[in-house]
């Protein structure tokens, strides 16, 4: 099934976008990443580590999707709004019990007509190659990537 048509993620194409933006990691020489993707209400589909990224890698991944599924917006909106408010954001992960990691590297998953599917989390270099080398994987499977970042 073309992606950009999906209604719903499957296992199989999450555990491909996971795996893709671990091996984007590799060919790049960033640091050992973890990747997780969850469905659009918010469940673990894949969960991926490099067998050299460290042991909180994946729930890190895990809380960087959940937010963005979590509050509709991707991470780098996420990050915005934390810094803006942070007592609000205090308050989140006390619901959630510390879930909500609001910065870059947590990306809604959309088909072509902007239906939500469900977002990746990448955890373990800088946000922003976390961020690169999911957005790669994205492109390279045919989803739709929204990161929060305002377009001009």
């Amino acid at each position: 099934m073309d992606p950009l048509n999906m209604t719903t993620l499957d296992f199989e194409l999450a555990t491909q976008l996971a795996a893709t933006t671990l091996r984007h990691a590799r060919a790049l020489g960033v640091r050992p990443l973890a990747a997780a993707v969850l469905d659009g209400a918010g469940h673990p589909l894949a969960v991926l580590r490099d067998e050299h990224a460290s042991s909180l890698r994946p729930r890190t991944a895990t809380g960087k999707a959940r937010g963005c599924l979590g509050l509709g917006v991707g991470g780098r909106e996420l990050a915005r709004r934390a810094q803006a408010m942070p007592a609000f954001f205090d308050a989140i992960n006390s619901l959630t019990d510390g879930e909500v990691i609001p910065v870059a590297g947590g990306i809604l998953l959309r088909n072509i007509d902007g239906h939500l599917l469900g977002a990746i989390g990448v955890s373990g270099d800088t946000s922003d190659n976390d961020e690169r080398c999911a957005l790669l994987a994205i492109e390279a499977l045919g989803l739709i990537a929204d990161t929060g970042e305002v377009q001009a």
